[in-house]
């Protein structure tokens, strides 16, 4: 008897090891099944209490970083099962994601290359930004986090390639065309004091018409222990959406930084309304080690056909050029 318990114990040692792979196999399908659902399916994903939802989307394409650990680990293991299970969430963030990649149109066929850039009120060498800035030759640039005595030194330093622009509070545009009917844009959520300026509206008249050009800030947005703190932020998309939405010129160019990646529902407001970015990551935040991209540029009755990240200037952020095509021709 006693025997026969120890050929037993022995056999159950000697099968474990095939068993255990095959539960690590299904808890690495399980995982895979899970990480494929939650970007499929982000939406879905309640933004209470905490912001949860919000949360997820400010990171989404960094799940890709969980699936490739998964394949590692599924291979380490020889799991059949995982390897095919992971074939869902692969396919799901290159259906999100894959896009971003391919090749867009060339840049000799941009109607217009415009630079967006929050050029920190901390920064200390202004000049130099204004001049990485313009060595990419851009029809338009927008800052924001705009400073005296910075101000001058980007006035001075952009005006013999910038003859046009325009500042209302923290934020201005500098522009090769001329800029019509520049008036200060109110997206100052409740709860914040007087003064607060981060936002303008003006019209640029440009070789392919009128364009109605938005620069905004919108307030930032904080990661605690309660979650994610994104309510002003929120709020003040939900402004800058209804001034683009009552916005009569046709052609709409907004750039800013906005503090919410595209696929964050906070900026449902505007990614509802305005076409964004169909090529390039870019990121541009913190610059680092970039984590998301919160600096935009979208359009309306237009097409961002490309967005890249420029050299590193005296700011935390990264400023973002893009190429605009899909302009009307001047009649």
């Amino acid at each position: 008897m006693v025997e026969q318990v120890r050929e037993d114990t022995k056999a159950d040692a000697r099968d474990r090891p095939a068993w255990w792979a095959r539960r690590r196999g299904r808890v690495l399908a399980a995982l895979a099944v899970l990480t494929a659902a939650l970007l499929a399916f982000h939406r879905a994903v309640p933004n209470f209490p905490g912001r949860p939802g919000s949360s997820l989307e400010a990171f989404l394409p960094w799940l890709g970083l969980v699936v490739v650990a998964l394949f590692a680990l599924a291979l380490l293991r020889r799991s059949a099962v995982a390897l095919v299970a992971l074939l869902l969430p692969v396919a799901a963030w290159t259906y999100l994601f894959g896009g971003l990649f391919l090749p867009g149109a060339r840049a000799d066929t941009y109607d217009l290359v415009v630079v967006q850039h929050n050029v920190s009120d901390e920064n200390t060498d202004p000049a130099g930004t204004a001049r990485t800035l313009a060595d990419a030759e851009p029809d338009l640039i927008a800052l924001e986090e705009l400073v005296p005595p910075a101000l001058a030194v980007y006035e001075r330093t952009l005006a013999p390639d910038y003859p046009y622009h325009a500042v209302r509070g923290t934020v201005g545009l500098w522009s090769k065309h001329p800029l019509t009917g520049t008036r200060l844009l109110d997206i100052r959520p409740r709860g914040i004091a007087e003064g607060w300026s981060r936002g303008l509206r003006t019209v640029v008249d440009t070789p392919h018409g009128e364009i109605a050009a938005y620069v905004a800030h919108l307030p930032s947005i904080r990661f605690g222990a309660s979650g994610l703190a994104s309510s002003s932020r929120d709020e003040s998309a939900a402004l800058l959406g209804g001034a683009v939405a009552a916005e009569r010129t046709d052609t709409v160019i907004l750039l800013g930084d906005l503090n919410g990646t595209v696929d964050d529902r906070g900026l449902a407001p505007l990614t509802s309304r305005l076409n964004v970015a169909e090529r390039g990551f870019a990121l541009s935040f913190p610059t680092a080690f970039p984590l998301a991209r919160i600096d935009q540029v979208m359009a309306r009755s237009a097409t961002v056909a490309h967005i890249r990240t420029l050299p590193a200037t005296g700011s935390d952020h990264l400023p973002v050029a893009a190429g605009i095509t899909g302009l009307g021709t001047e009649p």
